[in-house]
């Protein structure tokens, strides 16, 4: 296996600059450029040296970490040295001229911690995710990933299951034996015991996803033309990024713009007109996406004086308030104008009642799309096997549900998701 060495701490230039490095040849690297290893957990302050001519290239505190006790599992050093840019250009350098020793890919050390057992897939994506965090909420749900929460309930799930299956195998094997309960009554009490497990399995997949945290809450604003959609759109985000006129129809396609307020993370999305008369194919095309977004969202923001479509988050909005002819806003939620201010607050005080009940509270663990259709997945197995009256089909079932809990940690078939995953993350991490 090759050795791998990357910078993994921030932009340059910076006050200090973290090359790690890590795999077999790690310390043989360290002690060529610095010519001792120091004690492993020892901060040591080193000349680091070229090799070939013996030419100073910066003086730094060097730490190694001997495997399978390090973030990776195997042996793993790091250089701290000074943060310019030239500074960390010759180390690089250096290191790529020795044998055995390569640039690190995307997630790399992430990915041989996890294939060295010292993380499992569910801490990686939590990991994944505090990396990209930009709010409070996102940090603190996605620090409680990294650090097992997932994991911990997985593991739990998983020690009942094996409970069950340990049963049901003593079943087959001794069932004729005396100091074994009667197959039948035996059954039955396994039979109970899958559904509970089943159960409580599909209530944790039922909750609020972790996307909508990480991506933000999917808010559509959407009616007819001209209902000042786009105006709205402009005055939520503080800025122009949608095109605005008293002409009916300027919106002929979706409009996406992110928005943070009071550390939630929204997705607002502008869309064309509604009418039931498109007046070319160009406006019924952006009629179709409009409907789509529609039936997407997380919130539906409706800005039409007729009654708004059926959603399960929604507010009737009365847009347009100062002006004079505007009929009454009989029946409607908010009454605002995007032009005076009049409402905004009203509008988002609204806005973070409905996201707060659309989130995944803090302080219960948050399945992202991929381990919530493995939890489905083991749900439905667990499911069948409570409806079993043939043993062995009662164990092949808790099986299956075993295979999607060993997806969920990465012991089994998660070769692809990994590639997508540790494509988001730095070099050095």
């Amino acid at each position: 296996m090759d050795t791998i060495f990357a910078l993994s701490s921030g932009a340059l230039p910076a006050g200090i600059a973290v090359v790690r490095l890590s795999g077999p040849g790690a310390f043989v690297a360290v002690q060529r450029i610095v010519g001792t290893v120091p004690a492993p957990r020892m901060a040591s302050l080193r000349a680091l040296r070229d090799p070939v001519d013996g030419a100073l290239l910066d003086r730094a505190l060097v730490l190694c970490f001997p495997g399978p006790n390090s973030a990776t599992g195997e042996d793993l050093a790091e250089l701290h040295l000074h943060g310019g840019r030239a500074v960390v250009r010759a180390v690089e350098a250096v290191l790529a001229a020795m044998p055995g020793l390569r640039l690190a890919e995307a997630g790399e050390f992430t990915r041989r911690a996890l294939a060295n057992g010292r993380l499992d897939l569910s801490e990686a994506e939590g990991l994944g995710d505090l990396l990209m965090a930009e709010t409070e909420t996102q940090r603190r749900m996605a620090l409680r990933s990294a650090e097992g929460a997932v994991r911990r309930q997985v593991d739990g799930w998983t020690d009942r299951l094996l409970r069950l299956a340990a049963q049901i195998e003593a079943m087959l094997d001794h069932g004729d034996e005396d100091d074994v309960v009667g197959e039948a009554d035996s059954l039955e009490m396994l039979r109970k015991g899958a559904a509970m497990l089943g159960r409580e399995i599909g209530a944790a997949a039922a909750q609020p996803p972790v996307e909508r945290l990480r991506d933000g809450l999917r808010v559509v604003l959407a009616g007819p033309p001209n209902a000042g959609k786009s105006t709205l759109l402009n005055a939520m985000l503080g800025r122009d990024a949608a095109i605005t006129s008293p002409i009916a129809g300027t919106t002929r396609d979706r409009v996406e713009a992110p928005v943070m307020r009071n550390g939630i993370a929204y997705l607002l999305t502008d869309t064309a007109g509604l009418t039931a008369a498109p007046s070319d194919v160009i406006e019924e095309i952006g009629i179709a996406r409009a409907q789509d977004a529609i039936g997407a969202a997380d919130i539906l923001l409706w800005m039409g004086d007729d009654a708004p479509p059926p959603h399960p988050a929604r507010l009737w909005l009365h847009p347009r308030a100062d002006v004079s002819d505007r009929p009454a806003a009989s029946g409607k939620d908010v009454t605002l104008s995007a032009t005076t201010g009049e409402g905004m607050q009203a509008l988002w005080d609204r806005l973070g009642t409905l996201a707060t009940a659309l989130l995944p509270p803090v302080d219960m663990i948050a399945l992202n799309q991929r381990q919530r259709e493995l939890c489905e997945r083991a749900a439905t197995s667990l499911a069948d096997a409570a409806a079993q009256t043939d043993p062995l089909l009662f164990a092949e079932d808790l099986r299956a549900a075993q295979r999607a809990f060993d997806a969920i940690s990465g012991r089994a078939g998660v070769e692809d998701m990994m590639d997508a995953l540790f494509s988001r993350f730095c070099i050095g991490k």
